[in-house]
This record gives C-alpha cells, structure tokens and sequence, in this order.
C-alpha cells in the first residue's frame, strides 16, 4: 500500500547557501551564464525575495484575530472590508497571482480591529498557493476565531500561469467565493454582501 504523504516527516528545510545554490541550478537549465556581472548577486537577491515572498508561512493567522472589542454598543450589522489587495504565487508554477480580496462578516458580540483582517489575507496570500484554497482558509479562519453570525470572502485575481504561459490569455480574471452562516443560508444576507462589495469606491 502506498504511503500517504501527509504523514511522512516534513523534509528538512535547506540551507540559505544551498536555497542560493538551486537558483544558479535553474539559471544554467535555462541557458544563462551565472558568472556574468548581471547575474553573479541573482542567487542572494532571489533568496531575499523569497523571504518577503513568502512570509505568510511564518505568520500566525489566528494570531491575529485574538484581540477583540466588545465594547461597540450592541454593533451587529454587516462588517466588510474591500479591496484588500494581495500578491501570492501560483503551487503549480510558482508564478505569481495578482488580485484583492473582499471580506465581511456579521459580528456575535465581538468585533476585530480592521487591519487584522487585511493581515489574515495577506498572511495566506504569502504562501504557495491556490485560490480556492486560500479563499477558504481566509474565510475559515474567521469563522472558527471570531466565532461570527457569518463570513463571506470573495477573491478576484489574474494569474501569471495563465497569462504568461500555456493558453497566454491576458485580461482575465478569476472569482472565488467562500460564504459561511448567515451569508450562506440566508439569500438577503449574502445580496447585501454581494452589492456592498460591488458598490463604487
């Protein structure tokens, strides 16, 4: 029986040097002379680029919403930010995907200061990823933290592996929604949502 790879250890995470080390790799495969002045600092520069890339894997999502109000006079309508903007990179091809993200919730007696809901997007986004799957983690998240009466989260993006390679289509989007509790049982709740996201800047 084949051994299900979630359950193996978790491979060592390589040295900066040896992170450098594969950036060279890649740039002689492609048919480039690493000891060219324009390239001799490349490995360093992308290893650095990677770490802000890729940040979200050392940030903790839930952390962020730990600290809540509940001091806001009996607040309990929608609560949505817009246009959240974002860059992350594709798990397939490890090119990048461009978008924002627009999220709402409906509060239980607790709210969470705005930013940290920015901050839960880009914490996701900065990781390899999928959209479906981010748009899920953001919206799980926050439900399972906040603990809120509902929480919609809807991604717009245009993906680099779709624009730059393969079919080369430019000018297209992608949309992906995740709609928990009252956003996803409720058909006026999710309206609202929908047309609050959708309303001119």
């Amino acid at each position: 029986m084949a051994k299900n790879p979630s359950r193996q250890p978790k491979p060592r995470k390589p040295s900066r040097k040896q992170a450098e080390e594969a950036v060279s790799t890649l740039l002689l495969w492609a048919g480039e002379d690493t000891r060219r002045e324009g390239l001799v600092d490349t490995p360093a520069r992308v290893a650095r680029a990677y770490e802000d890339w890729f940040s979200g894997y050392k940030e903790d999502p839930v952390g962020f919403l730990t600290r809540t109000f509940e001091e806001v006079d009996g607040y309990d309508e929608m609560i949505v930010l817009r246009h959240i903007e974002f860059e992350s990179h594709c798990e397939h091809h490890m090119a990048p995907i461009i978008g924002h993200a627009h999220v709402g919730y409906i509060p239980n007696n607790k709210v969470v200061g705005i930013s940290k809901l920015a901050r839960v997007v880009e914490a996701f986004a900065r990781r390899f990823q999928v959209q479906e799957k981010m748009t899920a983690q953001v919206a799980n998240c926050i439900w399972d933290v906040l603990a809120p009466k509902g929480v919609g989260v809807v991604i717009e993006a245009s993906h680099q592996c779709m624009t730059t390679r393969g079919v080369h289509k430019s000018n297209v989007s992608m949309v992906t929604s995740r709609m928990l509790g009252l956003f996803r049982t409720d058909a006026r709740t999710r309206a609202e949502f929908l047309q609050m996201i959708d309303a001119k800047r």
